[in-house]
């Protein structure tokens, strides 16, 4: 059995980011909701307790057992999760006078305490919390301060069980990984997770699940659903069949160069142009969430009537990774958005589904891409949504509006490979607004679209900066997308971060 962390989610932003370092650490780790501690503790050899929105002591709260692991394994409480332990062990936690946010530095440290080990006085930190451990339990010590905060880390006396403050998971807690790994030491864990290691046993999983059934699996062309089907490529060979779905709102020319490029993987592939049918039923369609709803239910009809060709399919693979499953569905139970992999299923599904890389970052998939020896273009290749150009089109779809896109979005992307900038860029792409403005063009006034273009900068699409692209790049796309695609006369550039805004538009 694979030894593990658990992390247990209370709805902190930063949660996913306590997982990421954990595996750069080379220990695997799972993020769960913050009631659904496993059964079981086999494998399990530590737990860390995330941030949350709420503070302690609201009704609202989201609260846990503790002492179904407390005790028993290495606990870290990060933030909420710290004020949870003091709370719930008898110590009080209040509204602080001002609200701790920002840089802060540890006065204090317990140096002799093993969670510290190698962490000195003076190290920064990053505080963000409203509310503060004003009273330990008895049987806690304090074995970090800073100027402001009396308590910003303790651990309670006879037990492996800590709590923190601040947050050792961002960037700005500049020996956040180190206590992380000091944690993980305190766990006796292993650290031998890899992307070699994830191919071994996650074959071996594919074989014991999949058997000798056969498997459909639904390609994009993107890293995801490429490396998924490499994966299990190598574990059940041609008894995988992979569809590659033309809906129509692939960028340009997008279709007939994927195809090629998976020639090399000897995979077994079957292309389906369904953009007549996807278009027509996104049809007078404005709603972001119905689009995707829409084109994830489309999905599955495309592939129900594909494996209906292939005798005895069974599974549905697909390249869902753990963003997807995250901002799908919130702890909170708010979505953010819908992905077409995790979105819009029907309640009865012909097919089982089999999501070989749920649990992994992208950042994380492109490494077992290049574990598995495929090509450069394929594990570099930016990400593209599920549903398309379906969520760069604000408003409704149409062939026309398709195209102008398209258009626009191969001039950006087209460019940014030749001034060797897209390599620097997370994801990029074009959204066309729904707005018209006035331009002139030679002695005509002219009434058109206004498009935006958009670049971030990420490591794991959890978080993203805007791309700060040169200006005089950003002058020739602008230029370029004006005079070459007709129906556009305006361009802007997206200078949002995420959060608060998204990668994507939609």
């Amino acid at each position: 059995m694979q030894e593990k962390i658990i992390i247990l989610d209370f709805g902190s932003q930063t949660t996913q980011l306590i997982g990421r370092r954990v595996r750069e650490l080379g220990e695997y780790c799972e993020i769960l909701p913050y009631n659904k501690f496993p059964e079981s503790l086999a494998g399990i050899k530590g737990v860390i307790l995330s941030g949350s929105p709420y503070s302690v002591y609201d009704p609202a709260a989201f609260k846990t057992d503790l002492s179904r692991f407390r005790g028993k394994l290495p606990v870290l409480g990060i933030c909420y999760g710290a004020q949870f332990i003091a709370y719930t062990s008898g110590g009080k936690v209040e509204p602080a006078v001002a609200r701790e946010y920002g840089r802060a530095n540890l006065e204090t440290i317990d140096m002799a305490d093993e969670l510290f080990n190698g962490i000195n006085p003076g190290s920064q930190i990053w505080m963000s919390h409203g509310d503060t451990i004003t009273e330990l339990p008895s049987d806690f010590k304090v074995i970090a301060s800073t100027a402001d905060v009396a308590v910003a880390a303790f651990r309670a006396t006879g037990e492996k069980t800590w709590g923190v403050q601040f947050h050792p998971e961002v960037y700005h807690t500049l020996d956040g990984m180190l206590l992380l790994d000091n944690f993980l030491n305190i766990c006796g864990c292993a650290k031998d997770w890899s992307a070699a290691s994830f191919i071994d046993t996650t074959v071996a999983a594919l074989k014991k699940q999949l058997g000798n059934d056969k498997v459909v699996l639904g390609l994009s062309g993107g890293v995801d659903s490429s490396v998924a089907a490499v994966l299990l490529h190598k574990a059940i060979g041609n008894n995988l069949t992979c569809i590659f779905v033309d809906h129509g709102l692939l960028r340009k020319n997008e279709f007939k160069s994927v195809m090629e490029d998976y020639k090399h993987l000897g995979l077994n592939v079957v292309g389906v142009d369904a953009s007549e049918k996807f278009y027509k039923a996104l049809a007078g369609v404005s709603d972001p969430e119905r689009k995707r709803k829409i084109i994830g239910a489309g999905f599955i009809d495309v592939f129900d009537e594909a494996a209906r060709q292939i005798k005895d399919v069974k599974w549905l693979a697909q390249g869902t990774i753990y963003p997807d499953v995250i901002e799908s569905l919130s702890i909170t139970g708010t979505t953010i958005k819908s992905h077409h992999n995790v979105g819009g299923l029907p309640e009865k599904m012909n097919l089982k589904l089999c999501e070989p890389l749920r649990l992994l970052f992208k950042d994380e998939v492109r490494k077992v891409g290049r574990e598995l020896g495929m090509m450069t273009q394929l594990i570099k290749r930016q990400p593209f949504p599920g549903p398309g150009l379906a969520v760069r089109i604000l408003g409704e779809i149409t062939p026309e509006k398709v195209h102008i896109l398209q258009e626009a979005d191969d001039i950006f992307i087209s460019a940014l490979r030749e001034w060797n900038l897209y390599d620097r860029v997370w994801q990029a792409g074009v959204i066309l607004l729904p707005v018209r403005s006035v331009g002139v063009m030679g002695d005509e006034r002219t009434y058109e679209n206004a498009v935006a273009l958009r670049a971030v900068t990420s490591t794991d699409a959890m978080t993203a900066d805007w791309a700060q692209l040169p200006y005089e790049f950003l002058a020739k796309v602008s230029n370029d997308i004006i005079n070459k695609v007709k129906g556009v006369n305006r361009v802007v550039y997206d200078i949002s971060s995420k959060p608060p805004a998204t990668i994507e538009w939609e």
